[in-house]
């Protein structure tokens, strides 16, 4: 299996085709990186798993998701995203997204 690179990156806020909740991405894996059992019970869609995967706050709730490519579009409102975990992963809001604690150079 050969990985994508990812459309969407940490700090950019979402919206979750499916079940229309809006986040914001905290992390990025190249292909499915769960067990097996979580994607018979949770991954009712059968999204690839050779594709990327994300992990995201939700907005308005304290809840962290776990979410194929294929289920995200951008979100291109602008507003910021409320979640309580948001300081763990970023430090400021910025022209419509969020910019990460930790920075790679």
């Amino acid at each position: 299996m050969n990985p994508r690179v990812a459309k969407f990156s940490i700090g950019q806020i979402i919206q979750h085709n499916l079940f229309d909740y809006r986040g914001v991405i905290v992390d990025i894996d190249p292909m499915y990186q769960k067990d097996d059992a979580w994607y018979d019970r949770m991954a009712r869609t059968r999204p690839p798993r050779d594709q990327p995967w994300y992990q995201i706050l939700v907005h308005e709730s304290d809840s962290e998701t776990y979410v194929a490519e294929r289920n995200l579009s951008p979100d291109n409102s602008a507003e910021p995203v409320e979640n309580p975990r948001l300081a763990a992963y970023f430090r400021s809001f910025s022209h419509g997204r969020y910019i990460p604690r930790n920075v790679v150079h």
